[in-house]
Formats: C-alpha cells, sequence, structure tokens
C-alpha cells in the first residue's frame, strides 16, 4: 500500500451537518533493512525521538519523530520487546523476550549503563510514578511484575499467575492492571501490599493482550483476539460495562483523554477509533486502512500523533505510519 508524504484525509465524520476530522495520515516513515515482527514503541517528549523495538531483527531504532531520520540503531539485543525512556535520567530500558533480560543505555551515547536478568519472555514495560520505578512484566508459565530503579538494579517483583501482556498503573491510586491471557482474566495487584488483590474473569473474549486505562472515568478497555472485541471494565467494580467488535488481531490500544477517544490497531490491516455515547456504549467512528500485520505502535498525546508500525510484507519496506488527531 502506498501513500503520499502530503497529509491525507482518510476519515470523516458529519457532526452537525458539517464533516470533522477524526484522524489524518500525515506521513510515512520507512524502515529499510528492518524486516519481521515490529514491537512496541516509546518517545523522549523534549528530544522528539520514537524508540521503535525492532523485535525480529534484534535492534532497536532510534528515530527523528518530525522527519523520519534514522538517528541510531542499538544492536545485539535479543528480541525486544518493550521499551521505556525515562526523561528525568536520559535513559532508555529496553525488555528482551529471548533472554529475559533488562538493559539500560545512555539516552545521548547510547552506551549499555546495565544489564538486569529478570527470567524468560521480558515483555512490556510502564513507569510507577508513585513508587519511581521502572516496572517490567516477564514470565513464561508463572510470571511477574519485576521493579527496577533508575539504575536499572531489580528491587523487588509480584508475582502472578500467568504470563502479564500488556498492564496499567493507577497515578492517583496504588493498583496495577495487569492482562493474563493465560488465564483468560485481568489480575489486579497492588503495589504497595506487593500482592494481587483481585482478579477479574473475561467472559465474553479471550486471548487479552493490549490494554489502554482511561483513569479518569474509572475505565479499562481491553483489546482481545478471540473473538476481536474490545472489552470495557469499570475500575471501580471490575465489572464489565460494555463489548464492542474491534479489527482483528490486535496488539495495541490507546486512550485519548484529551478527545475521550479510543485507538485500536489491529494486524488485520486496519486502525479502529471509537468514541463513547454514553457511559456505558462506544461507537465506531473511524476504520481506517493501514496494512497486513500492522498490530503495535504508539500514541503520543503530547505530539497530537499516532505511530503505526507496518512490517514488511512481499514487496513493501517496513515502515511507520504518522496519523494525526484532529
Amino acid at each position: 500500500m502506498k501513500y503520499s508524504l502530503v497529509t491525507l484525509l482518510v476519515y470523516t465524520t458529519a457532526v452537525l451537518g458539517q464533516e470533522r476530522q477524526v484522524l489524518s495520515l500525515q506521513n510515512r516513515i520507512d524502515l529499510p533493512n528492518i524486516s519481521g515482527r515490529i514491537d512496541h514503541f516509546a518517545a523522549d517528549l523534549k528530544g522528539n525521538r520514537l524508540f521503535v523495538a525492532a523485535l525480529a531483527n534484534h535492534t532497536v531504532e532510534v528515530l527523528d519523530a518530525e522527519s523520519g531520520k534514522r538517528l541510531k540503531t542499538i544492536g545485539d539485543l535479543a528480541e525486544p520487546q518493550g521499551l521505556y525512556f525515562d526523561s528525568a535520567t536520559n535513559r532508555l530500558f529496553v525488555a528482551s523476550a529471548k533472554d529475559g533480560t533488562a538493559k539500560v543505555f545512555d539516552g545521548a551515547s547510547f552506551q549499555l549503563l546495565e544489564t538486569t536478568q529478570l527470567g524468560s519472555d521480558a515483555d512490556n514495560i510502564r513507569y510507577d510514578t508513585r513508587g519511581r520505578r521502572v516496572v517490567v512484566g516477564h514470565g513464561v508459565g508463572t510470571g511477574a511484575l519485576a521493579f527496577l530503579g533508575p539504575d536499572g538494579k531489580k528491587t523487588g517483583e509480584i508475582g502472578l499467575a500467568g504470563h502479564p501482556e500488556s498492564f496499567q498503573i493507577e497515578r492517583s491510586g496504588t493498583r496495577a492492571f495487569v492482562n493474563v491471557p493465560d488465564h483468560k482474566e485481568v489480575q489486579v495487584a497492588d503495589l504497595v501490599a506487593n500482592s494481587v488483590v483481585a482478579k477479574w474473569p473475561l467472559a465474553a473474549a479471550s486471548k487479552n493482550y493490549p490494554m489502554t486505562f482511561d483513569e479518569a472515568r474509572h475505565r479499562l478497555f481491553i483489546g482481545c483476539r478471540e473473538p476481536a472485541r474490545m472489552l470495557v471494565i469499570d475500575t471501580e467494580t471490575g465489572k464489565p460495562v460494555s463489548t464492542v467488535d474491534i479489527v482483528g488481531d490486535t496488539d495495541d490500544i490507546f486512550h485519548d483523554s484529551m478527545r475521550n477517544r479510543v485507538y485500536v490497531i489491529g494486524g488485520a490491516g486496519y486502525l479502529d477509533v471509537f468514541e463513547p455515547k454514553d457511559d456505558t456504549h462506544y461507537q465506531r467512528v473511524a476504520h481506517l486502512p493501514t496494512s497486513a500485520g500492522a498490530r503495535t505502535g504508539l500514541f503520543v498525546q503530547d505530539w497530537g500523533k499516532l505511530f503505526v508500525a507496518v512490517p514488511k510484507r512481499g514487496g513493501d519496506r517496513a515502515g511507520i505510519l504518522v496519523f494525526e488527531t484532529r
């Protein structure tokens, strides 16, 4: 699929008789010499940099977010999956699946500063604002959320019954909500009590991989693959409030708090956009073509941009689609 580098309107919807832009495709960043699966992203807001985990390429690609220019390739990584950039220390945290490590790199020189062995399948990374620590999900069979200090050294962990996929952490509370697809549930961990305090079964769908969080409205959004549905859970009660059909093979989902939207990226080749009709009903307002296998990315609210990773398929090179919010 070919895209112009000029801004392209990809979807409109009528509001009060006038057309309103939902998303526009602003750019396509080519990733030459990158093949295979592309996993998660991170952003450096001050430095205007984008970090991309090229899992199958065993590299992290560092890009200028505006021009798309490749600034650096960090190599010799064993299937990097999760990324987190700490602007306070100018350090990049990389979680790798194959060797189960969390590595810390200097954000200027990209010198390796620390390697911490966590176990198998180190995956998603989040930041615990309250505890001022980096949190990494890892493990196969039984899993855990591992806590890392600013230096990357492990300070503790919370055990989980199964491998943790995407998870979200409260800013105003002490809970972490964790997708555990092996058990078809969300496990709720208390980061102060250092234990799992609740388990919320998912009856309407399974293979719950991506997750996003609207903390102000107490809504947890879960992307599922079998069947392809988004489950909306009330975090005050743990009960489901809504279920809607979504694009297939999703692996990343994001909440836009400024516009109260949810963006769902799916490997079936589409990007879905949802908005609430009321507290318990959500409507799809956009179903945008992307590319087959494009199921990960990053929404950066400060930039008003949604990045979608496109893997190399056939004669098309790998790249990143840059959508702009309206």
